[in-house]
């Protein structure tokens, strides 16, 4: 695949198409008296195109299709999960009954949202082994934030308050030592040894020693983001246990453990959900999200609310009345209203059509590709944990003996090849670190397909690096100055105004 010169963004831009008189629309006549603006909210300077709906629509398809998107192509963005979403999810969320349902209906009038949300807690329960559920949170990060509240809160009601270290390993979530300090605790780093587990004297000694009487629990990601199932995970559960703490798990990674692997049942206390990688609802670009939250018996009661359940065994039409209920001693609510329902149809239309042994093939065929793509990479290059991994696996981006070119470039140079680039430099206990996960629905034509990618670009850096320190050559835009990007964000593809306007 040779360089060529970037196509232009969009040619000509809306804004060269604007002229006076073009009309995109016409808006019949007002059947209410008309009224002035007020003259303190208009403004002169904003340069508004005027034209026609062709133009308008011509650009917006043209913009949808400079995106990359999961129905394009193998988006193998480890620790994201970007899995094909089924378009039957969107056809559930769309229903009228649902998506016209106010939050405020009266729970007489939500019946049948108030049933499915109860079946899904039951169902998510069921797949992770927790006794009970709640669905307010509205993302991975906000479970995460309910699950240490839930675990402050109970060692504070046992008079155990001074318990404020959360222990986290070093492979982690960056959001995990996050969530910890929002909630006034406090991280202890934990290393990994040599084959990717936590390293176990280093838990003992925290568990053991002087901290022991503070350790409130710990959290960790299984697989871990190395994308390694912890071959040592009963003894570290065991371990913060006896140490008096409460057990954490990241459930981010839950695609390589459905109906195979039940955190509750190997002793975790609490657990959130990422509906939006695990079950299919889309996610990226801020949203949208939902982090259900699962609990064994002994924080239960300190779910966030509200969380539905049966209120009354049976209505005048003898069936069950579902309402909410805030558990007795719950930590509160996490937002306005009762989750991201959207989010809570599409998990439920996603489970419902699987089952049982579909939900676990899609985690046999996560782990299947992953581990194939594994394979089929360690020929050119390093995998620095060369065990059979989880749904996801991180290896090194560099090219022996040329030191020039880094995992950005081998990423940049994905983009000519029409894949959407893997998570870079993260995890960050491996240099160059890029982290690729196929998911389940990716085909072995489309996974052989990346591997001739990544072996053609090995080639390309032996041979010629520029054309990696270059790439991309074929994207809409050439690489950017992502440093000055964040720092000098541009809103808006409008023509600069002139100086002094505005």
């Amino acid at each position: 695949m040779g360089a060529s010169e970037a196509r232009p963004l969009l040619e000509p831009l809306i804004y060269d198409l604007g002229a006076p008189g073009r009309i995109g629309v016409n808006l019949p006549e007002p059947d209410v008296p008309e009224t002035q603006m007020p003259a303190e909210l208009l403004r002169d300077d904003l340069a508004l195109p005027e034209v026609g709906e062709v133009q308008v629509l011509r650009h917006f398809v043209k913009l949808s299709q400079l995106n990359y998107s999961i129905d394009q192509g193998l988006y193998p963005l480890g620790s994201c999960t970007m899995k094909y979403n089924p378009k039957v999810n969107e056809d559930a969320a769309r229903l009228a009954g649902f998506a016209q349902l106010h939050p405020l209906t009266d729970e007489s009038g939500a019946q049948g949202a108030l049933y499915l949300m109860r079946e899904l807690q039951q169902w998510l329960g069921e797949i992770s082994g927790f006794e009970a559920v709640s669905l307010a949170p509205a993302a991975g990060a906000q479970g995460e934030f309910a699950g240490i509240l839930m675990i402050r809160q109970y060692h504070i009601d046992r008079g155990e308050g001074q318990r404020d270290i959360i222990l986290v390993p070093n492979s982690a979530h960056g959001t995990n030592p996050a969530t910890v300090t929002m909630a006034g605790m406090s991280v202890r780093e934990l290393p990994a040894n040599d084959q990717g587990n936590v390293d176990m004297e280093a838990l003992h000694a925290a568990c053991e020693g002087e901290l022991r009487d503070r350790i409130a629990g710990m959290m960790i990601t299984v697989p871990s983001t190395l994308g390694l199932f912890e071959s040592t995970i009963l003894d570290v559960i065991s371990t913060v246990h006896e140490a008096g703490g409460l057990m954490y798990m990241d459930g981010a990674n839950m695609n390589a453990l459905m109906a195979v692997v039940k955190p509750g049942e190997l002793g975790f206390d609490v657990m959130h959900y990422n509906l939006h990688k695990t079950f299919s609802t889309p996610h990226g670009g801020g949203g949208p999200g939902s982090g259900a939250v699962g609990v064994n018996e002994k924080l239960r009661a300190y779910l966030p609310g509200p969380i539905v359940d049966v209120i009354e065994e049976e209505d005048e039409d003898g069936a069950p009345l579902y309402g909410f209920v805030m558990p007795e001693k719950s930590i509160g609510r996490m937002k306005a209203f009762h989750g991201n329902f959207g989010m809570h149809l599409r998990a439920y239309a996603y489970i419902r059509v699987y089952g049982d042994s579909g939900i676990r093939d899609v985690t046999r065929y996560a782990v299947l590709n992953a581990n194939y793509l594994r394979a089929k990479l360690m020929r050119t290059y390093t995998v620095p944990y060369p065990r059979y991994c989880g749904h996801e696996f991180v290896l090194e981006g560099h090219v022996d003996n040329v030191d020039e070119v880094h995992a950005l470039d081998i990423s940049k140079r994905l983009m000519d090849y029409g894949f959407h680039p893997p998570t870079n430099y993260f995890p960050l206990i491996v240099p160059e670190a890029l982290l690729i996960e196929p998911t389940e629905t990716e085909v072995k034509e489309d996974l052989d397909a990346f591997v001739e990618a990544m072996e053609a670009i090995a080639e390309e850096a032996r041979r010629d690096p520029d054309t990696l320190l270059n790439a991309p050559h074929t994207a809409p835009v050439r690489r950017l100055d992502e440093v000055r990007a964040v720092k000098e964000l541009v809103l808006c593809c409008a023509p600069a105004l002139p100086a002094g306007a505005g």
